[in-house]
């Protein structure tokens, strides 16, 4: 491959000067508008960092020869004239249509940068600009608008589609194992029976004083003294009621319920594939890598998940509440171990069913929960607030809006902080998982590409000079200092005394344009103090 064409102005502030070049493409910056210090040796933009390519119908800016930039569409090369598929051209080389002249080439991704809506960039640093190349930027323009409405239409297409009917899954009555993972199977002589008798009211039922359903067994057919009167085997025949796949305002898809169900009712069974622990850890990593948010996975066993994601059943479509109608419960079914759904309270139709995931936070990223319930968490894996908390900040809101002179001590509640504790700007954040740390940080100022993977703790708890456990910290920058490291290391500052670092002046460690985005932790007032008495 040819190597690209030297640039002469800064792919973001489009001026000269000393510029920082990609490898790979003729992308270039200025070191200080992307906040770097100029590398040694070879050097790849962002894009090409991680793989970006042109693609088929991409409009782009084209270097040929000595020529100028010119605007050019991008072209399959099976749908290019026969006389311009058989010229020579490098693997990795692909045609380009030039507008205004009408002309094809092939070129490679070294000559070409992308094309952005009313780009002139490159047309303002031309000396004379000709009919030909006015005519190629009308007809550049045109054509970006057009592929952006043919994109755009299509997105719609297939919201609305998706918005019609649910994302495909494979529809299962049974739990599929995957890989080793087995079913247990139980010898009739190993499953217990209980003590109805044919002859009373309704044997095995949730009234009747079974034995099995006290201990949360399912009766087996052969075994249990009942017989076909016995009301203990919803699993094994799939009493389920009749229920209908819902979408619902801001939470996706939901299941509801088409008739009344009665307390302790069951409800459905959670089917999907049975998968061990190091299959469900491949199956979340890639989830995360692959920014998929929806999870679908159940404990069993110690050893064995329940996914629903790929293969299921309408259990898969329950939403969780911090209030919920139903509850998971295991059951022991012919000697293995199963999750049903149980009916909480009593339930009409109509009504959505919904369970408590009781999730834990994976990763760095918590899912907000929008289930609306008055005990509402905040977020799933979080766990729902009790009726006394409840009570406690219904008491604190209305003391809020009478006026007093005493102001009540705000109760102590672990948050994250809004703005990057290094760059102290907004944004996209990620949270630090040390207990009581509210830092935030952006991915960029941490230089990552992706979220960390599992629990993460940030670079104020770790010596900025050692990397071991840190004793003192900087309360104005990610700087802290392990027991070795920690003498003369920090100082008081003309903030309340605050520790800063040698990075900042102490008798100004803020400028002023940060001062209302940086959270301080301060001590709470003297009660005596706060009334003025």
């Amino acid at each position: 491959l040819s190597l690209p064409p030297t640039p002469v102005s800064c792919s973001l502030c489009a001026k000269g000067g000393r510029l920082l070049c990609c490898e790979s493409c003729p992308a270039s910056f200025h070191p200080e508008c992307l906040s770097i210090e100029m590398p040694d040796g070879i050097w790849f933009c962002n894009e090409c960092r991680v793989g970006k390519k042109p693609h088929y119908k991409q409009i782009v800016w084209v270097k040929l020869g000595n020529y100028r930039w010119w605007p050019a569409e991008i072209c399959n090369p099976r749908l290019v004239p026969f006389n311009i598929q058989t010229l020579k051209h490098d693997i990795g080389d692909f045609p380009v249509f030039f507008f205004g002249s009408h002309d094809y080439y092939w070129i490679n991704q070294g000559r070409v940068f992308p094309y952005v809506e009313g780009d002139k960039n490159f047309a303002e640093g031309q000396i004379s600009i000709n009919k030909t190349f006015k005519k190629a930027l009308e007809e550049a323009a045109k054509r970006f608008q057009e592929l952006k409405a043919q994109r755009e239409s299509k997105e719609a297409l297939e919201q609305e589609r998706n918005s019609r009917k649910p994302p495909p899954y494979k529809f299962i009555k049974s739990n599929k194992p995957v890989g080793k993972v087995q079913i247990h199977m139980a010898d009739l002589s190993e499953i217990p029976r209980c003590n109805c008798k044919p002859s009373d009211e309704n044997p095995c039922s949730p009234d009747s004083e079974c034995l099995n359903r006290m201990l949360q067994y399912e009766c087996h057919p052969q075994v249990c003294p009942a017989g076909d009167r016995c009301q203990n085997q919803c699993f094994t025949k799939r009493l389920y009621p009749e229920t209908e796949v819902i979408k619902t305002e801001g939470r996706g898809w939901g299941l509801k319920t088409k008739r009344e169900l009665k307390k302790g009712e069951f409800v459905t069974e959670y089917v999907g594939e049975l998968i061990d622990s190091e299959e469900c850890r491949q199956r979340i990593k890639h989830a995360h890598e692959n920014h998929v948010t929806n999870f679908y996975m159940l404990t069993l066993t110690k050893d064995r998940v329940i996914d629903a994601g790929p293969k299921g059943n309408y259990s898969r479509f329950m939403n969780h509440s911090c209030s919920p109608n139903c509850e998971t419960q295991k059951w022991t079914v012919n000697g293995d171990v199963r999750v049903g759904l149980f009916a909480l309270c009593d339930i009409e139709p109509e009504t959505e069913l919904t369970f408590n995931y009781n999730l834990d936070c994976l990763g760095n990223g918590r899912t907000s929960c929008h289930c609306g319930a008055e005990n509402c968490s905040g977020f799933l894996g979080v766990r729902p607030k009790s009726a006394v908390v409840i009570e406690k900040e219904e008491k604190a809101k209305n003391a809020k809006l009478k006026a007093k002179k005493r102001k009540l001590k705000p109760e102590s509640k672990q948050v994250h902080e809004y703005f990057c504790f290094c760059c102290g700007e907004g944004g996209e954040l990620v949270m630090c998982d040390k207990k009581d740390c509210p830092k935030a940080y952006h991915l960029l100022c941490l230089n990552l590409t992706k979220p960390p993977y599992g629990r993460w703790e940030c670079p104020w708890h770790h010596c900025s000079v050692c990397e071991r456990s840190s004793v003192s910290f900087c309360e104005f920058c990610p700087r802290s200092f392990c027991k070795e490291h920690d003498k003369g290391a920090l100082g008081p500052s003309a903030l309340e005394g605050r520790l800063c670092c040698s990075s900042h002046d102490p008798k100004s460690p803020l400028a002023p344009e940060a001062f209302g985005k940086m959270k301080i932790k301060v001590e709470p007032q003297d009660p005596a103090e706060a009334t003025g008495e």
